[in-house]
């Protein structure tokens, strides 16, 4: 029944992606046109969408959650770009303050992160610079810092503090605030999740 109605919101996703005209939202999106198709890169992998369906560049569809969050970042697009590139927790983000899924976010992104990585700060290295992050600045202290483009127009930022004598490791995931312009509540959560998997894998 589940696979069922993944399929049936694909292909509804699919008929409204087919309305769309690319060329007036490229710009507004920072994506590629390619042969009247649309160019999305996400975690440094590319995905052409079309009104035919989504799929990676070997031809194949990708799962679910990708394609949902594909999907919403062009049928969300602003009426014009949106640039506030102050980092937020998503929890502080107006639109999404009242989003009663938020602790969704903390036991299934960051939670794991912690799990996965507490006492390992060179395996979390490794595989965040295999995800293409790059070091943050961010004037405070902390164990760990790195941010990772998502989107064209969305970032996260990745903090961890590694466990002590006196305190357990910390992890915080944060969005630039233009974020909460290209996507919903819900892709949102979903780029942790998608984030923490990528995360995880690429550990070695």
């Amino acid at each position: 029944m589940e696979a069922g109605i993944f399929e049936t919101h694909y292909r509804d996703y699919c008929r409204q992606i087919a309305e769309l005209d690319f060329s007036s939202i490229k710009d507004t999106l920072g994506i590629e046109l390619r042969g009247g198709k649309a160019i999305i890169p996400f975690f440094g992998e590319d995905y052409i969408v079309s009104d035919t369906g989504i799929a990676n560049e070997s031809g194949n569809r990708p799962d679910y959650m990708v394609c949902v969050i594909l999907s919403k970042y062009l049928l969300l697009c602003p009426g014009a770009p949106v640039v506030d590139k102050e980092w937020s927790a998503l929890k502080d983000f107006h639109k999404l303050s009242q989003f009663t899924n938020l602790n969704f976010f903390t036991s299934d992104t960051e939670g794991p992160i912690v799990k996965k990585f507490t006492g390992r700060i060179s395996a979390l290295s490794e595989a965040s610079r295999k995800l293409g992050g790059k070091p943050c600045k961010l004037g405070v202290s902390c164990d760990f810092a790195m941010e990772f483009r998502v989107l064209p127009k969305i970032e996260v930022l990745l903090i961890f503090n590694d466990r002590d004598d006196e305190f357990p490791a910390t992890c915080s995931v944060l969005f630039q605030k233009q974020a909460e312009n290209y996507l919903d509540p819900e892709s949102l959560i979903m780029i942790g999740m998608a984030f923490r998997q990528r995360l995880q894998k690429l550990s070695v």
